[in-house]
């Protein structure tokens, strides 16, 4: 079965959890966009909802397909957020951001009662690291985040022609190792400068991933389906 095949069961698995009345959080990238086609289906045939886009790109395509978007800047709180990561392990740990947007995606998740991330059985690893940790980035201190970051042990390529919705811009970070999560992010984080990175160690929920057209459901408390 084709991965974009697998990638549209994920999300309408994930999809299926959204009830009438809710207020949602959609992610951004090529995952999370058949997640908004799911919705958009849904909403078509009689669901009420409302959401919250991570991104401009989210925003234009969810409205596209009858998704009211509203502006996250007056909302505390939100019942749901669907979205895709990079990598996902079985702590459901998750490395996020590839296209771009996991400052705004990392704030939306925050708010969520519950943050469910869909997936192809390629992004399933047995722990993540291998993926680029991306790292937002501004601009006035770009090459003093930079240094910071290599003096981590990255190797840091600044995406080239690339802006973020909020005006900065992305230092993709390999690290050769990652022994302990938690403390790297806590270490990125630290850094003046760093706006936002793209390690999700406590926000997902659950996790949908699809392989070979079947859905298993991760859920944080151990349990799956």
């Amino acid at each position: 079965m084709a991965k974009d095949d697998d990638k549209r069961l994920a999300a309408e698995a994930a999809v299926a959890e959204v009830a009438d009345g809710m207020l949602v959080g959609l992610g951004t990238g090529s995952t999370a966009a058949f997640a908004i086609a799911a919705l958009g289906r849904r909403i078509a045939e009689g669901l009420r909802v409302e959401a919250v886009a991570t991104s401009e790109a989210t925003a234009a395509a969810a409205r596209a397909v009858g998704v009211v978007v509203r502006d996250f800047s007056t909302i505390a709180t939100l019942d749901l957020t669907i979205d895709g990561a990079d990598e996902i392990d079985s702590r459901l740990f998750a490395i996020k951001g590839a296209g771009g947007a996991m400052l705004r995606e990392k704030a939306v998740a925050a708010a969520s009662r519950r943050m469910v991330v869909i997936a192809d059985g390629s992004k399933r690893v047995a722990a993540i690291g291998a993926a680029k940790v991306p790292v937002e980035v501004l601009p006035f201190a770009s090459a003093s985040v930079v240094a910071a970051l290599e003096r981590l042990g990255a190797a840091v390529a600044v995406r080239a022609g690339y802006v973020t919705d909020n005006g900065n811009i992305i230092a993709d970070c390999h690290f050769p190792a990652m022994p302990d999560p938690r403390a790297l992010a806590a270490r990125i984080a630290a850094i003046p400068g760093a706006l936002g990175h793209g390690l999700f160690l406590d926000e997902v929920d659950a996790a949908y991933i699809a392989a070979d057209g079947n859905v298993t459901r991760l859920e944080r408390d151990g349990s799956s389906g």
